[in-house]
Parts: C-alpha cells; sequence; structure tokens
C-alpha cells in the first residue's frame, strides 16, 4: 500500500509540473485581459440572470441557470472548502490562502469563457439528447479531427469525478467529532459502516437522475452556505482582537513563504506555495478543470454568454467567500499551528475551540450537507463521461463503480485519495484549458453581440 501511496503521489507531483501551472494560471490570466475583465464588469447583470429574469422554460436544456449554478457549485462547494483549504494552511501556512484567491479572481474568466463554450457548442449524444461538456464543445466546436483530445478529457473524468475525497473526510469527521467523543471505536468498521450508509443514500437519489439531483442540491446548496457562514462568523466575533492580525499575515506570509513544509519547486518555497495555493484553488473552484461545464451545458438557454455569466459566480462563492471563512476561522483560533490535527479534523478543531460543546456539530451538519450534496452531483459527471465514451445507454454502468467508490473512499488513507482526484483534475485541465484557448475569440465575438443587445 505504501508503494502504490506513493506512486500516486509521484503522478500527481509529476502532472502538476510548471507547464500545467502556465497553462491554467497564465492561460486563465490571458483570458482575463483579452475579456477586457467582463468577469467584474457585468456581475450585476449576472445576478439578475441568476434570479430568474431571463429565464425561459420553453429554450432547450434540462434545468434552470439557478440550478446549473447549484449543481456546479454543490460538486465544489464541497469539502475542498473545508478540508482542502485546511490542508493548504497545515502544509503551506497563512500564506497559501493568497495564492488560492489568486487562482479564483483569474478562474472567474476561464469559468466564463469555458461555461459559454458549454452552451454555445452543445452537441447529441446517441439518444439524441442535448450534452453540454468540455467533450462536446471540443467535437462540435473544433471538429471531429479534435476527437482524441475530447476523448482523453472524458477518460481522465471518469476518475476525477469519483466521490473518493468527499466520503473520506466525511468519514474523518464523523469518527473525529461524533463517534471519538462518545468514546466509540474508530477504525475500518466504522468507516465502511459510514460508507455503507453513503452509498445507500447516493443510490436513491443518482437513480432519479439529473432533474433529482439538480432540484435537491438547488435546496441543500443554498441552506448549507448560510449555515456555514454563519457558524464562522460566530467564530469570528469570539476572536475579533486576531481578525486583523490574521487577515494581514495571509498576504505577508504569502511571499514569505516562512511556514511551507512541501517540496520546493519552481526554484525555492515560495515557488511551492504558490503551486500549492493553485492546486487546493483548482481543487476548490475546478476553473479550468472543466466538470462544471456538463452542469451548464445542461441549462435552459439560447444565449451561451448568459450561462457564462452564471458560471463566473462559482469562484467568487466557492473560494473568495466559502475558502477564506474556512481560512480564518482555522486562523484566528490557532489550531493551524498544530500538528496532531489535519484535513476536516483541524476545522473541526478549530469550531470546537471557538464554539464550545456545539461548534463541532454544527460543523458536521455542514460537512454533511456539503458532501452529500457534492456526491450527487459528480455521478452526473461522470456517466456524461462514460455515455460520450461508449454511448448513453451505457451510462447507468458508471454508478456501479462510484457507488463502489464510496466504500473505497471511506476506507483508504487521506494522502492516496488526495493525490488521486489532484492527478486526473490535473489531466482534465488539459485539453479544457488548450480548446478554450483556441476558441476565445469565438467567446468574445458572441458576447459584444449579447451585451450591444442586453446591456
Amino acid at each position: 500500500m505504501h508503494q502504490i501511496d506513493q506512486f500516486i503521489a509521484d503522478f500527481a507531483s509529476f502532472v502538476w509540473g510548471i507547464p500545467l501551472v502556465i497553462l491554467l494560471i497564465g492561460g486563465g490570466l490571458f483570458l482575463l485581459i483579452y475579456s477586457r475583465f467582463i468577469p467584474y464588469r457585468y456581475l450585476g447583470h449576472s445576478i439578475e440572470v441568476l434570479r430568474g429574469k431571463y429565464n425561459n422554460p420553453d429554450d432547450p436544456g434540462d434545468i434552470n441557470h439557478f440550478q446549473a449554478l447549484s449543481t456546479a457549485l454543490s460538486s465544489t462547494v464541497g469539502m475542498g472548502n473545508i478540508a482542502g483549504v485546511a490542508v493548504a494552511i497545515a502544509v503551506g501556512g497563512p500564506g497559501a490562502i493568497f495564492w488560492l484567491w489568486i487562482s479564483a479572481v483569474v478562474g472567474m474568466a476561464t469559468k466564463f469563457f469555458t461555461n459559454t463554450l458549454a452552451v454555445m457548442y452543445r452537441g447529441r449524444d446517441t439518444e439524441g439528447k442535448i450534452q453540454g461538456g468540455v467533450m462536446y464543445f471540443i467535437v462540435e466546436g473544433l471538429g471531429r479531427k479534435w476527437k482524441p483530445l475530447a476523448t482523453f478529457f472524458a477518460i481522465a473524468g471518469l476518475v476525477g469525478a469519483l466521490p473518493v475525497f468527499n466520503v473520506n473526510q466525511l468519514t474523518q469527521a464523523i469518527n473525529y467529532i461524533l463517534l471519538k467523543p462518545n468514546n466509540i471505536e474508530t477504525g475500518f468498521t466504522s468507516s465502511l459502516i459510514i460508507g455503507i450508509f453513503l452509498t445507500i443514500i447516493t443510490t436513491v437519489v443518482i437513480i432519479g437522475g439529473l432533474d433529482r439531483i439538480s432540484k435537491t442540491v438547488s435546496r441543500l446548496v443554498p441552506a448549507m452556505v448560510l449555515l456555514y457562514f454563519a457558524s464562522v462568523l460566530i467564530i469570528l466575533f469570539v476572536n475579533s482582537d486576531v481578525v486583523l492580525h490574521y487577515f494581514g499575515l495571509i498576504f505577508i506570509d504569502a511571499f514569505a513563504a516562512n511556514n511551507y513544509k512541501g517540496d520546493p519547486l519552481l526554484g525555492g518555497m515560495l515557488g511551492g506555495l504558490i503551486l500549492l495555493g493553485i492546486r487546493r484553488g483548482a481543487f476548490s473552484n475546478e476553473a479550468g478543470i472543466g466538470t462544471a461545464t456538463m452542469a451548464h451545458g445542461a441549462s435552459k438557454t439560447t444565449e451561451p454568454v448568459r450561462e457564462g455569466l452564471i458560471a463566473m459566480l462559482g469562484p467568487a462563492i466557492d473560494t473568495l467567500v466559502v475558502c477564506t471563512l474556512t481560512a480564518m476561522a482555522i486562523l484566528v483560533t490557532g489550531v493551524w499551528q498544530s500538528t496532531d490535527v489535519n484535513g476536516v479534523s483541524l476545522t473541526a478543531a478549530a469550531f470546537d475551540q471557538a464554539i464550545p460543546y456545539v461548534g463541532n456539530y454544527l460543523l458536521l451538519l455542514c460537512i454533511l450537507a456539503f458532501s452529500i450534496s457534492s456526491l450527487f452531483s459528480y455521478s452526473y459527471y461522470g456517466t456524461k463521461c462514460l455515455s460520450f465514451l461508449i454511448g448513453a445507454e451505457n451510462k447507468k454502468y458508471y454508478n456501479y463503480v462510484y457507488i463502489l467508490s464510496i466504500l473505497l473512499g471511506a476506507t483508504t488513507t487521506l494522502s492516496f485519495i488526495l493525490n488521486l482526484i489532484d492527478g486526473f483534475f490535473a489531466l482534465m485541465a488539459i485539453p479544457t484549458m488548450i480548446s478554450t484557448l483556441i476558441m476565445a475569440p469565438r467567446v468574445m465575438k458572441a458576447a459584444k453581440i449579447y451585451f450591444k443587445k442586453y446591456t
């Protein structure tokens, strides 16, 4: 098992090398400047669209704008925001959060372009149903000769869409918050039982398909964000005397990199810290990875640019708001300097310290909502990838593997799971960013027409 762990860690480090960072962040910066900062100039219009001002039930697609964003957010506003941020701070110190913010600011532009393309170049599966996603906009937008790139994305997506990280961290949270304090023995058996329970819940929902998934998560996502927001505000209020100090420390530490404990990269510890922030940012908001294109591509709309504007709100909500809340909770309570907790346990320690007796349980409620909603959305992404590869009539087979992987996630180490998903997210980013950069001029042409018409 140790050798497999090491192999997966080496694989993740290799694919998250300098070329991918240049493609993901350099490409995102190019799109931001090339778009003339559209993601920020039309935020007000984006919110009008999200509120349903332009909804038309007769438009092609399966779900409305709000449900599309909720489905996409339910897969990104998840354990990456709670456990992923904790991992980033544990390894890189407060400065890692600054680079996570940078990835989100750049990621808003990337999301605008990728998800505009997801609607602009929708394809049809073997059952004749309209589908969106990176694999479809590559084939429909660039032509059949580019299909190997689309196939590469879909194959990587089969693994990238597995729910193993969310399950792993939810299991750890239940063990740490619920079972251990009540003197219930934790280990392989308890983790397996939790995995079986999650398998049953997930099976019931995903059998219902996208309609049931989108309706479920559109109720869960706003509620879980509000509960989490309120809980962290309490923590910040309790520790109000040090809030400004630690907020400033994020900026100072971003360039000092004194707390970075990982392997030096890009010529020094600062480079390693930047890479850590970008990796955790990509894990959190998936900008440039491409999974969200499959949710936004199913939106009921005839205006591709409109869906791009909705999608760009994702990194703002996910990373700039939710991840920052987690980071500040961990920092102001001082638990980030501890060495005996990691991942979601670090966040749990912060909640327990600031809100005794009930803090842990509030966090557990949030974690349950975050994780379970993610379980639903990622199953949809995986079935879309398999549909593209071997036909829509065979997509149900992915759910069998998906459900079994829940048991794997519950009973395997965090390092193995994190490196596995990190590595395949990196592979998904390659076709996503290459195709998006090639077709960026088409998005800008459509954007100019759209904004003349509606603003």
